[in-house]
């Protein structure tokens, strides 16, 4: 199969990928999506919805129900056909390679596998302008970078209205990053999809020999291959951060106006993300913490009233006073953890789309 960048414009191509993306609220809003599709959709449809590791996932099954396609779970290594909906199978990326589908436990991107921008990111790497790419409502940003490479190499970004998604944070950090070809509403995007698959193909956008080897790569890291090995460190600017996940180092990378991180081992953070695992990580040292010094209050209260009985009432008065200083560190400990506040960007993303 030729590559993207060698693909001359070619009016017998059409749009003729759909990927979409969705989180919070998604399981409703693919329903009503799939229920506006006629029988005859000329284009396969890929499908990561976020869901829990240890899941039963039954999403093919009611899509199946309500709509005029089939839906499936995708099995590895299978070809795929145009009117049939893929959906990515609990913790495993979803990606596309040779007109075949790849299902594959490589690192987790944004705390999440399946991952939207790994699906989008494969798709765009092998598809290009063939590509209309769909972020639909959800929490945080996934699908935000894959989008912009999707759009980058002539992929067509379709997001939902925030203000008619159940969830709007995915959508808004999305367009905060991408000027998306067109924002629409759950009701008018069946029809809009349909549309979009009658147009030819463009040519492929040029871009930098960087920009491909590094989407290139990340692909392979979504594979599951060495992330190491591919040289993922090289690809950005290495700094002091350690990832959240395995504690390796981050590079960092530039989209646009995006930036993100990877670790030598392959994860993958937005700068929403990688600040939402500090703030937890920052959390949970409060709390051992506040453990730490309730534990010490109870020992020092305990051998307090153990000196109480033996008639020393001199140091029993000290070890009490040491449990009351440890009770007080406690209780200003708590309330550090009640004021402490998630330090991601979505809510000013809110503000500012309100706004």
């Amino acid at each position: 199969m030729k590559q993207p960048q060698s693909t001359p414009a070619n009016t017998h191509q059409r749009r003729d990928i759909v990927v979409i993306g969705a989180s919070s609220g998604g399981v409703a809003a693919l329903l009503a999506l799939v229920q506006t599709l006629p029988a005859d959709f000329p284009a396969p449809i890929f499908v990561v919805q976020h869901v829990g590791a240890d899941s039963q996932s039954i999403l093919p099954q009611l899509l199946d129900r309500v709509s005029a396609l089939s839906a499936k779970h995708a099995q590895d290594g299978e070809a795929f056909a145009a009117g049939t909906i893929y959906v990515a199978p609990p913790d495993h990326h979803l990606l596309l390679e040779n007109d075949r589908v790849l299902v594959k436990r490589g690192p987790k991107e944004n705390r999440f596998r399946p991952s939207i921008d790994a699906l989008f990111r494969s798709a765009a790497y092998g598809y290009g302008p063939r590509v209309i790419g769909v972020v639909l409502t959800g929490y945080l940003d996934d699908g935000t970078s894959g989008l912009w490479s999707l759009q980058r190499l002539g992929g067509v970004a379709v997001v939902q209205d925030p203000q008619d998604a159940e969830s709007p944070a995915m959508p808004i950090n999305a367009l905060g990053y991408v000027e998306a070809d067109h924002i629409v509403p759950l009701a008018e995007l069946g029809s809009l999809l349909v549309r979009l698959t009658l147009e030819p193909a463009p040519a492929t956008p040029r871009v930098l020999k960087q920009e491909r080897e590094l989407l290139g790569i990340e692909f392979q890291i979504a594979k599951a291959n060495n992330a190491f090995a591919l040289g993922i460190i090289e690809q950005g600017q290495l700094t002091s951060f350690t990832c959240p996940e395995c504690h390796g180092a981050l590079t960092q990378l530039i989209e646009g106006k995006l930036i993100r991180y990877r670790c030598h081992t392959g994860h993958a953070y937005t700068a929403n993300a990688l600040l939402g695992e500090v703030t937890q990580t920052v959390e949970g040292f409060l709390y051992q913490a506040m453990r730490g010094l309730e534990e010490a209050h109870m020992l020092l209260q305990a051998l307090g009233e153990h000196f109480t009985q033996e008639r020393q009432q001199q140091v029993a008065t000290l070890f009490f006073q040491k449990a009351e200083v440890a009770s007080s560190q406690a209780r200003h400990m708590h309330e550090a953890i009640v004021k402490h506040e998630s330090l991601s960007g979505d809510l000013q993303f809110k503000e500012g789309y309100d706004a």
